[in-house]
This record gives structure tokens, sequence and C-alpha cells, in this order.
């Protein structure tokens, strides 16, 4: 889930922030204080991939808050939005630990542009630093490379083990066999597109109860696959 606190004092510009985000597929939880950021944030047990805050708050300041959600989570992407041009708040911003700043006024496609890179940083690091994927009763251990159904060891190749780590990365999201065929045997594979069906089909005869009628590796019919889980 790509989720964003927005800490936002001014309505109108609030409301253009979460309607940008959300039509970007955002998940966005949206206050107006900077107390209600640190609640919410606490209440939530701290669940968000982004913090977007703006500066000049009423009551506790977005660089109070900025500090605040640093020191409680050292991997959350945090961006400072200011109305100010000057350097102080900008390098004031980036010390309290932001990791961007958005000067006001800008435009949905700058907003959404530094969100996403923030946001693909973050979910890098967070790849590097885990060693499992967990779906459904899956889970696949990317130190190990091996994978396990309700804690029971499946014998993968090397190329069903690769087929399964971009299913569980792209959980229910529809992925083309030309998707798959460049990701797995990379963009100079000549032969036939079909070796991705083939092993799917393989793939389904391990990790399915009813390869017949599978549940976790669907078909999307003209396209490709998708994993359900």
């Amino acid at each position: 889930m790509r989720k964003i606190l927005v800490c936002e004092d001014e309505d109108v510009i609030r409301d253009f922030v979460v309607i940008n985000l959300q039509r970007s597929g955002y998940t966005v939880v949206d206050v107006a204080t900077g107390e209600d950021a640190l609640r919410v944030f606490e209440e939530q047990n701290g669940d968000f991939d982004i913090a977007l805050l703006d500066v000049m708050l009423p009551g506790i300041d977005g660089f109070t808050v900025c500090k605040k959600l640093r020191a409680q989570s050292p991997e959350l992407g945090i961006i400072i939005l200011t109305a100010k041009a000057q350097e102080m708040d900008k390098v004031g911003g980036l010390m309290m630990g932001a990791d961007d700043y958005i000067t006001k006024p800008f435009s949905p496609s700058e907003l959404v542009a530094r969100i996403d890179a923030i946001y693909r940083r973050v979910n890098m690091a967070a790849e590097k630093q885990t060693k499992n994927i967990e779906s459904g009763p899956f889970l696949l251990n990317l130190k190990s490379r091996t994978l396990l159904k309700n804690g029971v060891p499946i014998e993968l190749t090397q190329v069903e083990y690769q087929i399964m780590e971009m299913f569980m990365k792209n959980q229910n999201v529809a992925l083309d066999r030309n998707t798959i065929l460049n990701g797995i045997w990379g963009e100079n594979y000549y032969g036939d597109i079909k070796i991705v069906d083939v092993n799917i089909r393989r793939l389904r005869m391990k990790v399915e109860d009813e390869p017949s009628n599978p549940k976790y590796i669907l078909t999307v019919w003209g396209y490709g696959y998708k994993w359900n889980a």
C-alpha cells in the first residue's frame, strides 16, 4: 500500500494535494495541524510510507513534526512543503531529517513526480532490509531463495523461483507475458514466448491446491497472469 500522511493547514491546498495523490494511486490521510499529524501517526503505528508536511502550521510547526517523526521512523519518507523560497527553510527541513522539499506554488505533475521519487527510494530501501515476502499462506525467503506454503517447503527451479519473486513483488498486478519473459529470460531471449505459459503451468502444479482451478496464479485472458493471495 502506498500510504501518505499529509499535514497542511490551508484547506484549498490540502484538498488539491489529496485529490492529485489519490488520482495517482496513493492512500492519503490528511490533517490540518502538527499535533494531529503526530497523533494520527502514533494511532496508526507509523504505517505510512511518506509524510508531506507544511512548514507554517498553527501550534507545532512542520520542522518540529519532521524531527519527531524522523526520531520514530528512520525509514519514513518525509517531504517539507513551504511557501517560502529562502534557502534557510530548505536547509532547515533537510537538517531536521526531511528527504526533500517542495516550494509553493507547485504543479500536480511536480508534486506527484517528487513523491513518486521518494516512494521508490523508500520502497527500495525496505526491500533491501527485508529477508522475506509474505503473501497469503506463502513465504518467500529472499536470502535463501526458498518458498514455503503453510510452513512446508516447495521445491522450485531457479526460473520458477524468479517467477514467484516477480509475482510476489507485484501482488494483484496484471503482468503481461512479455514483461515476464523479459524479466526472467532477458530482453535478448529469442525463443518462443510460450515458455512463459509452460513454466506457469508447472508452477501451478507446485503451488496450487487445484492446479486446474487456480486461485493464486490467475490468468488474465489475452494479456498474461496475476498473483492473487
